[in-house]
């Protein structure tokens, strides 16, 4: 192992490597209990979610492991699950096969994009300050999705208010998950988020909340090729809509939390590049592909990997040991799948608080940025949709920068973008035309 990962040279151990893999698989075990409620609701089995997401987890930290070495951990990511589900499957009516091959088209684009080295300069392309307004938005709808899961809000005369329930049954459990997760990340307790949901699990029991869901100890068996491209060829425009939203997002997720944890490492070169970073997007494009296979949707580095950074990982054994405690976690999917949503649902809110970051280092005094910034958060809430809240921040840039003279902002890539969100306007209103007619 020494050999291998270089532990000497990165000033780490065996112990230290070890310890560092399970403080971030503890703060990221959230996702097997989350990721199969979220995407259940778009018609996929919750079992088998949870193995097509320990699968796509393994796979993508093993390749981070061996490939890259590097500390970092990959799973399927919160928003791009809310995404497919509540938006592709809900909101655009499709089904969750038509879904999951858009998946796995992206993360095949991100094999090519990433052997070409092309994929950092299509994040170069796009301005900093709607990344960050990307980010934030997100988080305000993963926020937004866990308060209506747990029934604190609910719609009513005013689109959605406070529900008439938010202070008993399931909406009184996640307020007092969400205090006990709160306390918890404020102590910095390792493997706070995990903690808060078994804690909050054992509080449901009692009252008829957590129910046991039974089934068999052997590792449930995953979706193979769940994909659908008969749909796909019948509704081209919107496979390409959707496929591009899963990429954009998942490409700026990724690199973003490369960016963060390379810097606590001091992996960041002179010239601002990440070492071996063209290897770590290797490890999320095959993560991806290989997580849509198997019926989940896109992977992604999570920025829990952090924790394990602050405990001391350094190298590929880190997250050698987080692929390991994903496999092992496979033969407890009973456990796992008895979680009630009341449980995971502070997650999802305190996932959102956390995503809001970025939101301080938008440029605010400059209208130009401002507006586009803060259309595309309050369109993805409003609009309860990602794919709108990017849409409308991307034509918002680009109108009111060109037409106030500062075309030097303006490059390919963002003008192809604006025709592309342009083309799907007018194809919804001639559809709606059509549909009145």
């Amino acid at each position: 192992m020494e050999k291998f990962f270089k532990l000497k040279e990165k000033g780490t151990d065996v112990k230290t490597e070890i310890m560092a893999g399970i403080t971030t698989f503890l703060t990221m075990a959230y996702i097997l209990a989350v990721n199969p409620g979220i995407l259940s609701q778009a018609g996929l089995v919750g079992e088998k979610v949870f193995a097509a997401t320990i699968l796509g987890a393994a796979i993508a930290t093993l390749v981070m492991s061996l490939y890259a070495n590097l500390p970092f951990a990959l799973a399927p990511g919160m928003g791009l699950n809310a995404f497919l589900t509540y938006t592709v499957c809900m909101g655009m009516h499709k089904t969750p096969q038509f879904a999951l091959t858009a998946v796995f088209v992206e993360g095949l684009i991100f094999i090519a994009l990433t052997a070409c080295n092309v994929r950092e300069a299509i994040v170069n392309a796009i301005p900093s300050n709607l990344k960050k307004a990307i980010g934030a938005g997100i988080g305000m709808f993963v926020a937004f999705i866990g308060l209506q899961n747990a029934g604190i809000i609910a719609g009513g005369a005013t689109l959605v208010q406070l529900s008439d329930s938010w202070f008993r049954g399931p909406a009184l459990l996640a307020m007092v998950g969400l205090v006990i997760t709160g306390i918890l990340m404020a102590r910095k307790v390792t493997g706070a988020m995990l903690l808060g949901i078994i804690i909050t699990t054992i509080i449901g029991i009692p009252f008829g909340i957590t129910k046991y869901a039974g089934g068999s100890y052997v590792p449930p068996a995953p979706y193979f090729f769940p994909f659908d491209f008969a749909s796909v060829a019948a509704d081209p425009f919107d496979f390409i809509i959707v496929m591009f939203t899963f990429l954009f997002v998942d490409m700026f997720d990724t690199v973003g939390t490369l960016i963060g944890c390379a810097t606590k490492t001091n992996m960041v070169k002179e010239d601002g590049s990440i070492e071996n970073c063209k290897q770590a997007l290797f490890a999320d494009a095959i993560g991806t592909t290989a997580g849509a296979i198997f019926g989940t949707s896109t992977v992604t580095t999570f920025v829990e990997s952090s924790s394990g950074i602050a405990e001391g990982g350094r190298t590929g054994l880190t997250s050698l040991t987080v692929a390991v405690l994903f496999l092992l976690s496979w033969f407890l999917s009973p456990l796992f799948l008895s979680i009630p949503s009341a449980a995971t649902a502070p997650i999802l809110i305190i996932v959102g608080a956390l995503m809001m970051e970025p939101v301080v280092q938008i440029d605010w005094k400059d209208i130009t940025e401002a507006l586009p910034s803060f259309l595309t958060i309050l369109f993805m809430v409003c609009a309860y949709s990602i794919a709108d809240g990017i849409m409308m921040g991307i034509l918002t840039y680009v109108l009111i920068n060109f037409l106030s003279g500062h075309k030097n902002k303006m490059n390919t890539m963002m003008w192809v973008l604006f025709v592309l969100f342009l083309i799907k306007v007018i194809a919804r209103a001639a559809s709606l035309a059509a549909a009145a007619a």
